[in-house]
C-alpha cells in the first residue's frame, strides 16, 4: 500500500502550483506501479493557507482516475502545546535562533496528533476519505514476533549436527589448552575439573538452542586470526565461558580467574541471548564485517543504529542558544544541574535550590526549562553503533526497516534493544585502536630487536612493571592512563595482576562516589581493618579485602 504524501509530495506539489496535468500524470504513474486500490491520494487539513483549495484539486484527481482518497494527519509533535518546543527543535537542527526571520518554520500550530473526533470534523465533507483509513488498517498485517530467535544458518560437516560439531571443537580445543599444563603435579585433577565444567556449559548451551551462535562467533574470530587481524583476549561476561576459551573465542581462563558461566548465559533466563563482545584491531574490523556480509549475504547483515539523546544539560544549552539567552546566563544555569548519570531536569529542580530559585524569579529561565523539559530525552541525532552488527537467517527487510548511514553502510532503523526484542541476533565487532598499537609495537620489536614476542606468554608477575605502574608511569596504557586512574595506582602500589583487575572494576562512577575505592586501598595497605558482615562472606570477599568489587561476588552472595 502506498500513499501520495504530504504538501511536499509530488502530486500535491504540482497540484498546489496549479499544474493539474503533471499532478494527474504523476498520480496515474503511481497507480500503475502499485495497482488498483493499493495506492491512495492523501488529503490533509493542518490549517495551512490554500490547503482547502489543494484538497479540492486532489479529490478531483482521485475521482477522475478512480483512486481512493484518504484523510491523513501530518504529525510532527504529540500535543498542540508542543508547537513551540517543535519550533525550537527546528532551530536546534538548523543552527538558527527564534529571532531570525529567515529560518525553517511550520505554517501553523496544527501539526499535532489529532483525535478521531477532530479528524472526522475536519473531513466531514469527504467521509469516504475517513472510511478509507479503516480500509487501509484492515489491509495491514504486520505481526511482530517476540517469541522466536532468528539465528543465522550455519554450515557444519555433513556427518555432524551443530550440537555435535560444537562439542567436538570445544573438547578438542580444551585438550590443546590443557596440554600446556602437561607434567604439572595437579594435571589430572585440573583435567577432570575443566572437562566437567565444559560438559556443564555445553549442556546449557544445547538446552537453550545456542550452538549455532557459538559456531558463528568461532567462525569469524577464526577468520580474523587466520588473516592476521588482532583480536582482543576477551571482554564482558563471555570471559566466564570455558566453551569460549576452548574455542579460542577468548583467551582468558575462566576457572583460573574464578568467573561464573551463568553470568554470561543463565538457563533461568530463557529469553536472554548470548552476548560475546569482541575487540578487533581498528584497521581490521571492516574486513571481518565484510567477511560475515559475504558469508551470510548482504541482505542478511547490517550494522545497528544508535540514537544520541538530548540530555538535561545539553537541552538547556541548546534551547538557551535558540531563545537568545546570553551564553553566560545559560552556562550558569547548566552548571547548576547536578553531575549525576541520566539525571532529568525535573530531578535537578528538586535537588538544586539554586535552579528552583532561578525558575521562580526569571520568566526567561522558566520558559527555558519548560521547553527544555519537552525536548529532554528526544533523539538528537542518529549514527552507526560503534560495535553492533546484526546477522539474520533471512533478509533483514523481512523483520525491520533499514536505512543508509552517513558513509553508505546499511543499518537498522531499530536500536539495539528493539533489534534483540524481535529475536534478531546482534554481534559486537568493536574496533579498538589499542589492539592496532600493540600489534604494530610487537612487529616493530621483532624488526628492530630481532625478538619475536608472544603476547600470551608475557609474564604477569614482573615486579618492575608493577613498580612503574605504582609510580604513575602509565601514559598510553589502555584503561590505566587517565589522571584519576594514575592517582589510584599511585595510592594502591599494585603488586599483582589481581590488583590491576580490581582497580579497573572499581574505577566507575558508582564505586568512586560511594567511598569503596578508598576502603579497598586502605585495607590493602593494612590501614583499615577488614570486616565481614557475616562470617560466611569471608570466603567470597577475602580476595578483595571485604569489599564487594565484582558481579560474580554479588551472585555468590
Amino acid at each position: 500500500i502506498a500513499l501520495s504524501g504530504c504538501l511536499k509530495g509530488e502530486i500535491a506539489f504540482h497540484a498546489g502550483r496549479g499544474d493539474m496535468k503533471r499532478a494527474t500524470q504523476a498520480a496515474e504513474d503511481y497507480r500503475k506501479i502499485f495497482g488498483a486500490n493499493r495506492f491512495y491520494i492523501e488529503i490533509q487539513n493542518n490549517g495551512v493557507e490554500n490547503q482547502p483549495l489543494l484538497n479540492q484539486r486532489l479529490i478531483e484527481i482521485a475521482r477522475e482516475l478512480s483512486i481512493p482518497p484518504v484523510a491523513t494527519n501530518d504529525c510532527h509533535y504529540l500535543h498542540r502545546r508542543d508547537a513551540k518546543a517543535h519550533e525550537v527543535l527546528l532551530c536546534i537542527q538548523t543552527g538558527k535562533t527564534l529571532d531570525e526571520s529567515q529560518r525553517m518554520r511550520f505554517p501553523s500550530e496544527e501539526f499535532y496528533f489529532k483525535s478521531p473526533e477532530e479528524m472526522a470534523g475536519l473531513f466531514r465533507d469527504c467521509p469516504d476519505a475517513i472510511e478509507n483509513t479503516g480500509a487501509i488498517a484492515e489491509e495491514c498485517n504486520l505481526k511482530l514476533r517476540f517469541d522466536e530467535k532468528h539465528i543465522p544458518r550455519i554450515t557444519v560437516p555433513s556427518e555432524e549436527t551443530p550440537e555435535s560439531y560444537l562439542e567436538r571443537l570445544a573438547r578438542e580445543g580444551l585438550e590443546r589448552r590443557l596440554a600446556r599444563h602437561q607434567g604439572e603435579k595437579d594435571f589430572q585433577e585440573r583435567s577432570v575439573r575443566y572437562k566437567t565444567r565444559l560438559g556443564e556449559e555445553l549442556k546449557i548451551i544445547k538446552s537453550m538452542g545456542y550452538p549455532g551462535y557459538f559456531l558463528i562467533v568461532y567462525d569469524f574470530i577464526h577468520y580474523a586470526k587466520n588473516h592476521g587481524i588482532p583480536v582482543g583476549p576477551g571482554r564482558g561476561s563471555a570471559a566466564g565461558s570455558l566453551v569460549a576459551y576452548s574455542l579460542n573465542i577468548t583467551d582468558l581462563d575462566p576457572i583460573e580467574y574464578d568467573l561464573i558461566f551463568e553470568r554470561f548465559l543463565n538457563p533461568g533466563r530463557k529469553s536472554s541471548m548470548p552476548d560475546v563482545d569482541i575487540d578487533f584491531c581498528m584497521e581490521g574490523r571492516e574486513n571481518v564485517i565484510r567477511y560475515v556480509t559475504e558469508k551470510y549475504g548482504k541482505e542478511n547483515v547490517a550494522q545497528i543504529i544508535t540514537f544520541g539523546k538530548m540530555q538535561a544539560k545539553a537541552a538547556i544549552r541548546d534551547v538557551g542558544r535558540v531563545m537568545g539567552i546570553p551564553y553566560a546566563e545559560v552556562d550558569r544555569i547548566a552548571k547548576l544541574i547536578p553531575k549525576q548519570i541520566d539525571i532529568t531536569l525535573e530531578q535537578a529542580l528538586q535537588q538544586e535550590a539554586g535552579l528552583k530559585e532561578a525558575v521562580a524569579k526569571d520568566f526567561r529561565v522558566a520558559s527555558l526549562f519548560e521547553v527544555a523539559k519537552s525536548l529532554e530525552g528526544l533523539a538528537r541525532h542518529a549514527s552507526t553503533h560503534a560495535a553492533g552488527v546484526v546477522i539474520a537467517n533471512r533478509p533483514l527487510m523481512d523483520y525491520l526497516p533499514l536505512q543508509r548511514g552517513q558513509n553508505g553502510e546499511v543499518m537498522t532503523q531499530y536500536a539495539m534493544k528493539q533489534v534483540e526484542a524481535i529475536g534478531l541476533v546482534k554481534f559486537d565487532f568493536l574496533g579498538l585502536k589499542t589492539l592496532t598499537v600493540v600489534d604494530q609495537t610487537v612487529q616493530m620489536i621483532e624488526k628492530n630487536r630481532g625478538v619475536k614476542l608472544e603476547l600470551s606468554e608475557i609474564p604477569l608477575d614482573d615486579p618492575e612493571v608493577y613498580a612503574l605502574l605504582g609510580a604513575g608511569s602509565n601514559l598510553g596504557i589502555f584503561q590505566l592512563e587517565s589522571s584519576g586512574m594514575r592517582d589510584l595506582l599511585f595510592k594502591l602500589k599494585p603488586q599483582s595482576f589481581k590488583d590491576i583487575i580490581a582497580l579497573v572494576a572499581l574505577y566507575r562512577p558508582g564505586p568512586l562516589d560511594s567511598g569503596m575505592v578508598g576502603e579497598f586501598i586502605k585495607r590493602r595497605h593494612g590501614q583499615e581493618s577488614i570486616r565481614y558482615e557475616l562470617p560466611a562472606l569471608e570466603e567470597v570477599l577475602s580476595d578483595t579485602y571485604g569489599v564487594i568489587v565484582y558481579q560474580e561476588q554479588v551472585m555468590r552472595i
